[in-house]
C-alpha cells in the first residue's frame, strides 16, 4: 500500500484564536491534534486575542489585524463586514510569503471578523482549501435557514426573490438585506459551484441545505465533530431528579420553552449558561437554578445529579454537541424533532424527541422520564454503550481530518475512516416559492 506523506504545513484560519463558541473550539482542537501528530501548524486569526496554550503545542500564530464586527462602529462594521481590504491584504501576503505546493488551508468561521475578503486571498490555493461549515453562512444569508420572527424553518432558495423579500433576520429587515448583500458578494468572489475547494458538513443533514446555497454537491464531504463525554463513568441517572439545560439562554436555544414545561410539571431545572433570557426564565420558573457558564471539570461534577439533559433548540442545529456529551456520559436526553440526531436518539432508545414549541408535549416528555426509573436506567446504559457510534473520538476525528488533507494533495489514503466521499443525495435545489 502506498504511503501517505501528508502536508508540509496545515494553515488553520478562523475569526478567533480563542474559544468564543463551537467553531473556534473545533478550530483550536483540530490545530492542536494535527500538531501533535508531527505536522507543522500555523493558526491565522482574524483578531488579536490568542489562546495562550497554542505556543506550547508548537503552533505558530499570526494575527491578521481585524476586530469583531460588534466591537466596531455601526458604519465601520457594515462596510468591513462586507469586505475588509486589510484582512485580504494581510492574508494574501502571508500566503505569498509562505505557501508551498504541499500546504493545506483549513478555513473555519469567517463572518464575524474576516469577511468575504478572505476568499479573495484564498482563491489561488482553492485546490488545497478545506472549509468547515459550522453553520449555514456559506449557503444562507442569515446562517440558519430559519425564519427567526416566526420561529420556523425556512425552505427558500438563498438570495432568490422570495428569500430577499422575506424579513427572516433575528434583528430587522435592513440587517437581512445587508446579509443578502454579503452572501451575494461572497458568491461572486468565490463561486462554490465551480471551485476546487472542499466543504466539510458536520452532519449528513447539512449536505442538501448547503447544496441549495448553491454549493456543488461533489465538493461537500461529511465529517461529524469529535465528542468527549463529560464523565468517564456512567451517571446513574435513574437515581437523580435534576433536569439540566446547557447552552446560551436565548430564543433559538429554547431555554424559555423548557422553563415553561419544567414549571408545568414541577421539575427541578438547573441551567448551565447565560444569556439575554435569564431574567425571563427566572420569572417563568422561579425555582430554576442558574449556574452560569462553567468549565468542563465543573460541568462533570454538576451533571452527576442529572436525570435528563434537555436540548429544545428551535432553529436548525447543524450538530448538537451537548446532547452527545450527555449521552456518552450516560444521561438520557430530550431533543427537538428538528435535531440532526433526533431519529438516531429515538431509534436507539437513548432519549425522546418532541416539538419544543408544544409546551404540553415537552412537559409530558419530562414527566415520562421523571416517573419511570427503569426506562431511564435502560436509556442511560444504552447511551453509554451506543452513543459513541454517533460521533468520533478526537483521535478518530484527527485521523479522518488528516486523510481529508491528504486527499486535497492527491495522495493515496491508507484509510478514510468514515469520511463521506460520495456526493450527498437529495440535494436538488428547492423551488423559489
Amino acid at each position: 500500500m502506498s504511503r501517505t506523506i501528508g502536508p508540509d504545513r496545515v494553515v488553520v484560519i478562523n475569526d478567533d484564536a480563542v474559544e468564543r463558541g463551537g467553531a473556534a473550539a473545533i478550530a483550536l482542537a483540530g490545530a492542536k491534534l494535527v500538531a501533535a501528530r508531527g505536522t507543522p501548524v500555523t493558526f491565522l486569526s482574524g483578531n488579536d486575542e490568542v489562546a495562550p496554550d497554542l505556543a506550547a503545542h508548537g503552533i505558530a500564530t499570526v494575527v491578521l489585524g481585524g476586530r469583531q464586527l460588534l466591537a466596531r462602529g455601526r458604519w465601520s462594521a457594515a462596510a468591513s463586514g462586507l469586505y475588509d481590504p486589510a484582512t485580504q491584504v494581510a492574508l494574501a501576503r502571508w500566503i505569498d510569503g509562505h505557501d508551498t505546493p504541499r500546504t493545506v488551508y483549513h478555513l473555519h468561521n469567517w463572518h464575524k471578523v474576516l469577511s468575504p475578503s478572505a476568499f479573495v486571498a484564498l482563491r489561488p490555493v482553492a485546490a488545497r482549501l478545506v472549509m468547515s461549515a459550522h453553520d449555514f453562512f456559506l449557503a444562507c444569508p442569515n446562517g440558519a435557514y430559519f425564519h427567526y420572527p416566526r420561529e420556523r424553518e425556512c425552505d427558500l432558495v438563498p438570495n432568490g426573490v422570495s428569500c430577499v423579500a422575506t424579513s427572516c433576520d433575528r434583528r430587522r429587515y435592513a440587517h437581512k438585506l445587508w446579509r443578502v448583500a454579503r452572501h451575494g458578494l461572497r458568491h461572486r468572489l468565490f463561486d462554490l459551484t465551480t471551485s476546487e475547494a472542499q466543504v466539510i458538513a458536520v452532519h449528513e443533514t447539512m449536505a442538501p441545505l448547503l447544496a441549495r446555497g448553491p454549493i456543488a454537491p461533489g465538493c461537500i464531504r461529511v465529517l461529524r465533530n469529535p465528542v468527549t463525554p463529560w464523565r468517564a463513568n456512567r451517571v446513574a441517572a435513574e437515581n437523580n431528579r435534576d433536569i439540566f439545560f446547557v447552552g446560551r439562554l436565548d430564543g433559538d436555544k429554547g431555554a424559555h420553552l423548557l422553563a415553561r414545561a419544567a414549571q408545568h410539571v414541577g421539575a427541578r431545572l438547573r441551567l448551565i449558561g447565560d444569556g439575554p433570557l435569564a431574567a425571563d426564565i427566572a420569572r417563568i420558573c422561579p425555582n430554576a437554578e442558574f449556574l452560569v457558564w462553567r468549565s468542563r471539570d465543573e460541568i462533570s461534577e454538576l451533571v452527576s445529579s442529572a436525570r435528563v439533559v434537555v436540548s429544545p433548540t428551535v432553529n436548525r442545529e447543524p450538530f448538537g454537541l451537548v446532547a452527545l456529551e450527555a449521552l456518552m456520559s450516560g444521561i438520557p436526553v430530550i431533543v427537538a424533532r428538528s435535531s440532526p440526531f433526533a431519529d438516531e436518539i429515538v431509534d436507539r432508545q437513548l432519549g425522546l424527541a418532541c416539538n419544543p414549541h408544544n409546551e404540553r408535549s415537552l412537559a409530558e416528555a419530562i414527566a415520562t422520564l421523571l416517573r419511570d426509573d427503569l426506562l431511564v436506567r435502560r436509556m442511560s446504559c444504552r447511551a453509554v454503550a451506543e452513543a459513541r457510534q454517533m460521533a468520533p473520538t478526537p483521535a478518530q476525528w484527527c485521523d479522518r481530518l488528516l486523510a481529508l488533507y491528504a486527499d486535497r494533495l492527491g495522495e493515496p489514503i491508507a484509510s478514510r475512516g468514515e469520511i463521506d466521499t460520495a456526493p450527498p443525495t437529495n440535494v436538488e435545489a428547492a423551488g423559489d416559492g
